[in-house]
Order: structure tokens, then sequence, then C-alpha cells
């Protein structure tokens, strides 16, 4: 049976865990409507959302990074109705199939880099370096994932082969390599450096204020 200060304890948590999640919540909404966010190419932009969704899923767990890469997702998701990207072009083909590679990769992103960053906390050797892989984790798979969705509902669409006839690949797996090298190894560089450090030292504050 819980005790009085069981319970306030667990409402203390509770209250602390929210303002801390509201706070990741703003900085992605901060960062998405804002130059912080992005780096503007012809085609698709470099993302540096992986960097407040990668700290999210480990100083918040998985079902704080699937709340920061929900959270994510759907301010993509509104730019394709702002104009002047690529995501719009994709929402006038197929509505359904945007909201899935835009939304929907991006929640699965923060999911599962709460996961693997828990998941490494429990062994040993891999432990000290579980900021590391969870920070390179999360723009790898926000890259594999929004891709492989591209690939599903868009690859076949005039749009995109026209970028395939530019680059002059054959098939969809040389396309996503030429298509996003690049700016996918940016991506992982910046999230793998500034995440790692950032949620390194939040993870240490914030365990020690719970003592």
């Amino acid at each position: 049976m819980k005790t009085n200060a069981t319970r306030t304890s667990l409402t203390k948590f509770n209250t602390k865990y929210m303002v801390e999640l509201a706070l990741m919540v703003a900085v992605i909404l901060v960062m998405s409507f804002t130059p912080l966010g992005y780096i503007r190419t012809p085609g698709l932009s470099i993302t540096l959302l992986t960097v407040p969704v990668a700290v999210g899923a480990i100083i918040l767990g998985p079902v704080g990074g699937t709340i920061c890469g929900l959270a994510f997702g759907l301010t993509s998701f509104y730019q394709c109705f702002v104009g002047g990207t690529m995501g719009t072009i994709l929402l006038g083909i197929n509505p359904f199939g945007t909201f899935v590679t835009t939304v929907v990769t991006r929640t699965l992103e923060g999911l599962l880099t709460g996961l693997i960053f828990k998941a490494l906390r429990k062994i040993n050797g891999i432990r000290r370096f579980s900021y590391y892989i969870a920070c390179l984790c999360c723009p790898l798979l926000n890259t594999l994932l929004f891709m492989s969705s591209l690939i599903i509902f868009f690859y076949n669409t005039s749009y995109i082969q026209g970028f395939v006839s530019t680059l002059g690949v054959s098939n969809p797996f040389t396309f996503v390599v030429v298509f996003v090298g690049v700016q996918g190894a940016i991506e992982a560089l910046i999230c793998f450096l500034v995440g790692s450090v950032v949620s390194r030292a939040l993870y240490a504050a914030l365990k020690l204020n719970q003592k």
C-alpha cells in the first residue's frame, strides 16, 4: 500500500517529467519554425531536429522519445501545407503516404532510440557508450525510416523518377545512397557530436537532482 511520502514522491516525479517533456517539445517547435531546425537544400533538407529527439529519448525514455518524435513529425507534416518544400509536392501526390513518411517514421524514430538507449544501459560493457550509440542511431533511423517510406509510397511517381533520372541511378537502393548520402552523413555527425554531449550532461544532472 502506498504511503503519503510515496505518493508525494511520485507526484513530484510526474510533474518533473512533464515539465522536462514540455521543454523538449518546446525546443523542437522552436527549431522547426526557425532556421535552427533545417539546412535548406534543393532536394531534401538537412534536419537538425534529430538532436532534440535523441536527447529527449535518452533523458525521458521511450515514451518521451515517442512524443518528441511525434512533435518532430507533426511539424514536418505541417510544413507540407505551407509550400515551398518537397513535402508540399508529395502531399499533392499522396496525402496518406506523406503523413506516414513525415509523422509515423519520426514517431518510430523517437521510440526506437529510447528503446535502444534503455537496452544499452543494462549492458555493463556498453553502458558508457550508450549515449553515443543512441545519438548515432537516431539520425540513422530517421534516414532509414523516412527513405523506406518514400520508396514505398513515391518511388514510382513521376516526381521521384525525375530525381532518379537526374542522378543516373537504376534501382531504389542506389537512389537512396546517392540521394541522401552526404545529407545523412552530416545529420549523423551533428547528432552524434552534439546530442551525445548534451544528453550525457543532462542525464547526469537530472539523475543527481533525483537523489
